[in-house]
Parts: C-alpha cells; sequence; structure tokens
C-alpha cells in the first residue's frame, strides 16, 4: 500500500513538474514538494504564484523547516522568486499529532485518490490539496493543467480557466468529492 501511495505522489509530483510553467502549475508543484518534505511539514503553509512569484504564508515549528520551504520553493521550476511570509512558531504550541499527520498526508493523498470514502485519509489541507490536484489531473474530462487548487481549514478554492461549464462542474464535482474536503468555492472561469 505505501509503495502505491509513492508511485502516485511521483506521479503528483511529475505532473505538477510538467504544469510548472504557469502560475497555478508553480503553486501545485511546490505545494506538492512541500508536503512530501519531512523537514517542512507543510500542514500549515499557503503558497500562491502570480507572475511566477511565489508568496509563502503560514507558521512552521523551526528556523530550519522555514528555510527548507524556502529553498523547495526557490528550487522548483519557472519560480522567479519567493516572497517569505513564514512565521516560526517559537513557542512550540504547533501540536505532535497536527506533525503526525502532515507527514502521512503525502502518503495517505495517493490512498484519498483511490479511496474517496475513507476518513482517515489526507485531514490536513497540503493533504487535500494534493489529492485533490491529483484527481483533477487524473481525469480526462477536466483541464487540470489550468486549475489552481488552494485549501485553507479543509475548505477548497479552485481558481483558472477551463474550456467549458462541463469542465468547471466536472472540477467542482471531483473536489467536493475527495476526502476531507468540506466545502468547495467554485472560482473557474469558462473561456479559450
Amino acid at each position: 500500500m505505501r509503495r502505491i501511495s509513492l508511485f502516485i505522489l511521483a506521479g503528483a509530483i511529475a505532473a505538477a513538474a510538467a504544469c510548472a510553467a504557469s502560475d497555478p502549475g508553480i503553486t501545485t508543484a511546490v505545494k506538492t514538494k512541500l508536503a512530501a518534505d519531512d523537514t517542512v511539514k507543510a500542514y500549515q503553509i499557503n503558497v500562491d504564484t502570480q507572475q511566477g512569484v511565489v508568496t509563502l504564508t503560514g507558521t512552521v515549528a523551526t528556523a530550519a523547516a522555514r528555510d527548507r520551504a524556502l529553498e523547495i520553493a526557490r528550487g522548483t521550476d519557472g519560480v522567479t522568486r519567493v516572497d517569505d511570509r513564514l512565521t516560526v512558531d517559537a513557542a512550540g504550541t504547533i501540536d505532535e499529532r497536527a506533525r503526525e499527520q502532515a507527514r502521512d498526508a503525502a502518503a495517505k493523498a495517493g490512498d484519498a485518490v483511490e479511496r474517496p470514502g475513507d476518513a482517515g485519509a489526507a485531514l490536513t489541507d497540503a493533504g487535500i490539496t494534493t489529492a485533490v490536484k491529483t484527481r483533477l489531473l487524473a481525469d480526462p474530462d477536466v483541464a487540470g493543467l489550468k486549475i489552481d487548487v488552494d485549501t485553507r481549514e479543509t475548505v477548497v478554492t479552485l481558481t483558472g480557466t477551463v474550456a467549458t461549464a462541463a469542465q468547471k462542474t466536472e472540477a467542482g464535482n471531483i473536489a467536493r468529492d475527495t476526502t476531507g474536503v468540506t466545502r468547495v468555492v467554485n472560482n473557474l472561469k469558462v473561456g479559450p
């Protein structure tokens, strides 16, 4: 099961790298790498990209995690600059259970794709983002490469452009059916 999860995660990373030329592609690539990194434990990092500039916001447990997150973002194809808005949790209040969930999120994201009804899969924002993006990229009827997925407190926001209203609806359904998602904000635009 772990091999399958790692294979699916590797596929998601490869797909994210393939679409890294666009801002949504860069965002997805950075989020996927952060979710898979043991040092960063990216469960409280939000990634936004505009014109190749990546903005990292949120809280990390240590300065080493912050440095690693910045290194990952800077090393991602298509990134021209990284805006660091990360906060180090100096008081140590990030609870250990959340850290364990973040560690397992990348592995469970693959399971969430195959078993969307499994209540134990991918409950962190980074894990949910990875699972939704992986499912969008795997669906032949949805233009997953042009869709940016952001998750905050289990609410998924879809932005970008799709070719048809049917693709917009299908993308929303895919996100809604992903384990851990409590609500979907579908801001996709229909156009060329």
